[in-house]
């Protein structure tokens, strides 16, 4: 990465207008966040809200991609999930249907035309959630702090409007930052939304640093000097701190590897002029889907937790409904003793496992969308172009197809094993000392950050040297 060519193309008038609109885009969603939903009494929703947070693993992975929209009652609450939801549905349909699957194909007006079905079933899906979110809520209000405000039907509709048009502008927002092309704007929304998160889990990490109010004292160093801090907090941190150095190194190293496939092109005579004779490089990615099986795996399975929400809120002690919350919430610090109420048991291992086989299975899925075997083979052929041993067409479509498929084996199982990390610490510390330390979103987090980060640099990296070309003639 060049990072003095990236400084240098800021002069170019172009590259700074894109840069700048993604800033302010970005901007104007963090404000945003903090408008209040226009229903009865924000404070006291909010209230609700954070206990609801706390209790279910859905509510915490909504408020981490609506950048904490959810505890601020916003009207960005249902966030882009309803365009992730509609997105995983219609590609899943395409790959269902050869008619779609063709649509797709036809170059730029087929993709214009599903990016719009979309958007348009991104539509029902966020009235829906809308309508399910108020309902909760209203109802954890009704039964935790003895609210009489009865919303009318004027109040249900402005309501859900203003959450819609929070949802509908977030997703016209992250497709004006891609028009930009220097990232995806879902991605970077989501980004942001997860670092947003970050200067209050410092505050509280330093809170409790500084705390030497309990038995644990004040931190010694050598005998001779003490230091006000809490020495348990402190070593904690240090440690947590090493291992997140290694655990970035290892998923930046897993992001960057490739397997590169040599191109020799034939050398061709026209006339008196000679071309081609020349190689090149595909480079295979290890994991060509990035991030996106990991948001596709949470969003999937967040929805059977929601749903088992909506039936024990309608229909209180419902017994369908426990078992859906139970088996479909992650097992985090505040949830685990009442979902394990029974020690170790088969229960611990349904979400982690089901939450791998999702990664592993979207991974090879989102893979097999973005990467055309036989389109690329076609190309290869159009241009003269050929991989050595092997003969153009389909003998080379079915080569990139087995070659992508081992590295899919290894990159999915790869990701699904990071995704498993935080479950793995929360386990350890559960037998060790008893309580979980509640890192599952965490883990989530931080393979969103590393990968959308190393993403962006990227692409910024690419049209810096695209616009800085001539100083380079």
């Amino acid at each position: 990465m060049d990072f003095k060519t990236i400084f240098k193309s800021f002069k170019n008038k172009d590259m700074l207008k894109r840069v700048l609109i993604i800033c302010g885009l970005l901007v104007v969603y963090r404000f945003m966040a903090h408008i209040p939903v226009p229903l009865g009494e924000p404070a006291t929703f909010q209230e609700a809200i954070s206990n609801l947070i706390s209790s279910t693993d859905f509510g915490s992975f909504l408020n981490l991609i609506s950048g904490g929209g959810l505890t601020t009652f916003s009207i960005l609450l249902v966030g882009i999930s309803p365009y992730i939801t509609a997105s995983i549905v219609v590609q899943l349909i395409t790959k269902a249907i050869p008619r779609l699957e063709e649509l797709s194909n036809d170059g730029e007006t087929g993709r214009r035309k599903i990016s719009q079905w979309t958007r348009v079933l991104a539509v029902p899906l966020a009235i829906v959630q809308s309508i399910a979110y108020i309902y909760m809520l209203y109802q954890s209000v009704m039964s935790t702090s003895g609210l009489s405000y009865t919303p009318t039907t004027a109040d249900w509709v402005l309501s859900v409007a203003a959450m819609v048009a929070g949802s509908m502008i977030l997703m016209w927002f992250g497709e004006l930052m891609t028009e930009q092309g220097i990232g995806n704007g879902i991605s970077m929304i989501i980004f942001t939304s997860i670092i947003s998160q970050l200067p209050t889990t410092m505050a509280s990490l330093g809170s409790a640093l500084f705390d030497t109010t309990t038995s644990a004292g004040s931190l010694s160093l050598f005998g001779w000097l003490n230091l006000p801090v809490n020495p348990v907090i402190f070593w904690v941190i240090i440690g947590f701190n090493l291992a997140l150095l290694a655990v970035i190194y290892f998923l930046v190293k897993l992001n960057e590897a490739q397997r590169i496939i040599t191109i020799n092109y034939a050398k061709r005579v026209h006339g008196n002029s000679s071309y081609g004779g020349i190689k090149s490089i595909l480079p295979l990615k290890l994991i060509a889907a990035g991030v996106v099986p990991v948001i596709f795996a949470t969003a999937f399975l967040s929805l059977p937790a929601l749903l088992g929400q909506v039936i024990q809120t309608i229909n209180p002690g419902n017994s369908f409904g426990v078992t859906l919350s139970t088996l479909f919430t992650a097992p985090n610090a505040n949830t685990f003793s009442s979902l394990y109420p029974n020690g170790i048991t088969g229960q611990w291992f349904f979400y982690p496992a089901l939450y791998f086989i999702l990664v592993v299975l979207f991974t090879y899925f989102y893979t097999s969308i973005i990467f055309n075997t036989k389109e690329i083979a076609d190309n290869l052929q159009k241009q003269g172009g050929f991989i050595e041993g092997i003969r153009p067409g389909n003998q080379t479509a079915a080569y990139l197809g087995r070659t992508i498929t081992r590295l899919n084996l290894f990159g999915a199982l790869a990701l699904g094993f990071i995704a498993m990390l935080p479950f793995a610490t929360d386990y350890i510390f559960i037998i060790l000392t008893g309580a979980p330390l509640g890192l599952s979103i965490s883990g989530t987090g931080l393979l969103i950050i590393v990968t959308v980060a190393l993403e962006n640099l990227r692409q910024i990296n690419s049209r810096a040297l695209m616009v800085t070309y001539d100083e380079y003639r």
